[in-house]
């Protein structure tokens, strides 16, 4: 059931689809349209209407449309009998027209009227007819030179007659030109005799006067040219002496002037040379000025390089001499505390254990062992005097270390530039020797610094030890 409606409502859409393009096709097969250069005239039950530049629909059997050209139109008018001038003269005439029906609504009706029903040829006989019935006119009017010599006359004139007849047709004259005249009689050919009679008379007239003026022109330009040339010579003779003064003046002033251009340049050159041999001199000076000042300033930086050395060689000997002595000495003061304590254990271990043999035996060993710990007490003072010792010897060795230290940033040198200002003993190479001197007196106080004691007092200590070593009873008291 639902397949039947389904066709049912596709066969209505086809015929429908179809009716539409049937009556598409048959509404543009009635209507008519009308291009810019023409004009449709529908006539019919609605009447008669002018249809221009737009379409219409033209119902059949009830109107019907012709069409009608607005085109240009142009043909000749050229009237087969002669025409005859206002002097009675035949000449023949052929101009060109070209004529147009006019755009308006009226005047294409009127044209309608006229020519719709007559094939073009009939149309342009029947104009052509109009046109030299009113040419024929206008040409008896006028003369025979009237009409050769103003042709833009005559045109107008035609279109000026033209224009109402050809209006009531619903025509309109765009333009009318003469193409020629002509006459059986050849009087337009001896029209222009006397004139080319009187101009031929004119001219030989004027080549024999012309012949005559150029005859005397040539004579007085021969007189003209003799004076002339005798002034010129004149002029010549007069010129050329006073060229040759003018000559003789502009070689003594070229003369002058090269004189004074070169005293000019010899005093310009002079003061040149005598500047730029000022100008080297300043510039010397400033020169050595200036190494003056970059050999100060490479001193001073060997100086602060020197002392950067000096402080630097300090803190190695404080971190290779001093700090290992200083950790010997704890180390051996250690081991001797380490060995009496030792000892002492066992005295009291000892007089513990043996206490049950006796007071006698106890009191002997017990007399021992503080004998033994005095011995150990006197080896451990000479020990730490021993340390001193040892620190002040490992000083003394280093000194030729520290000596050559403070020596080796003064033999990295490779250079020396020595500026003397001239202030004595202190300067030159004497202020090198001298600061080298004070560096090396510098020293003892550096060593000093670093042991923490006076020098003389570290001798005094070597001494006391060696006294001490030469008696080794003193240990023991």
């Amino acid at each position: 059931m639902g397949l039947g409606i389904t066709t049912g409502v596709g066969v209505t859409v086809g015929l429908m689809a179809l009716s539409v393009i049937f009556l598409t096709s048959i509404l543009a097969t009635l209507y008519r349209k009308a291009g810019p250069h023409e004009a449709l005239v529908v006539y019919g039950f609605r009447g008669c209407r002018v249809v221009k530049g737009h379409g219409t629909v033209i119902f059949p059997m009830i109107e019907a449309c012709r069409q009608l050209s607005l085109e240009l139109m142009s043909f000749d008018v050229a009237p087969v009998q002669d025409l005859y001038t206002k002097q009675g003269v035949a000449v023949t005439v052929e101009a060109v027209a070209q004529i147009k029906v006019k755009s308006d609504p009226i005047s294409i009706q009127t044209a309608s009227e006229q020519f719709l029903t007559k094939s073009p040829d009939q149309r342009e006989g029947l104009i052509r007819l109009v046109m030299e019935g009113h040419l024929r006119g206008i040409i008896g009017q006028l003369t025979v030179e009237q009409i050769v010599k103003e042709p833009e006359m005559v045109a107008d004139r035609m279109r000026g007659t033209c224009a109402d007849d050809l209006s009531k047709m619903g025509l309109e004259v765009i333009s009318f030109t003469i193409k020629e005249v002509r006459d059986k009689n050849e009087y337009i050919v001896n029209m222009g005799r006397p004139d080319v009679a009187r101009i031929k008379r004119d001219a030989d007239v004027a080549a024999a006067e012309a012949d005559r003026d150029t005859a005397i022109k040539r004579a007085e330009a021969t007189r003209a040219s003799a004076i002339a040339k005798a002034q010129a010579d004149q002029e010549r003779v007069l010129a050329e002496t006073l060229s040759q003064a003018k000559q003789a003046e502009a070689t003594r002033d070229l003369e002058i002037k090269k004189a004074q251009y070169v005293e000019i340049v010899k005093r310009q050159q002079a003061q040149a040379d005598k500047a730029y041999e000022i100008q080297t001199n300043v510039m010397l000076q400033q020169v050595t000025a200036e190494a003056v000042k970059v050999q100060q300033i490479e001193r001073e930086q060997q100086i602060k390089v020197q002392e950067a050395e000096i402080v630097r060689r300090e803190r190695e000997l404080v971190a290779t001499v001093l700090k290992p002595a200083e950790v010997e000495r704890q180390r051996i003061e250690t081991m001797a505390s380490a060995e009496k304590m030792r000892l002492t254990a066992e005295a009291e271990g000892a007089a513990a254990s043996t206490r049950l043999r006796g007071d006698a035996e106890a009191d002997i060993i017990f007399k021992k062992g503080d004998a033994e710990a005095r011995a150990m007490n006197n080896k451990a003072e000479a020990f730490q005097e021993y340390n001193q010792a040892a620190v002040l010897d490992r000083l003394l060795v280093s000194l030729p270390d520290v000596v050559a230290a403070l020596a080796t940033p003064l033999s990295k040198v490779d250079k020396i530039t020595v500026i003397s200002t001239g202030n004595g003993d202190a300067a030159g190479v004497n202020k090198i020797t001298g600061d080298i001197t004070k560096m090396a007196a510098q020293v003892p106080a550096l060593f000093e610094a670093l042991s923490g004691m006076p020098l003389s007092e570290l001798m005094s200590r070597v001494r006391k030890i060696g006294d001490k070593a030469d008696h080794p009873g003193a240990l023991g008291s």
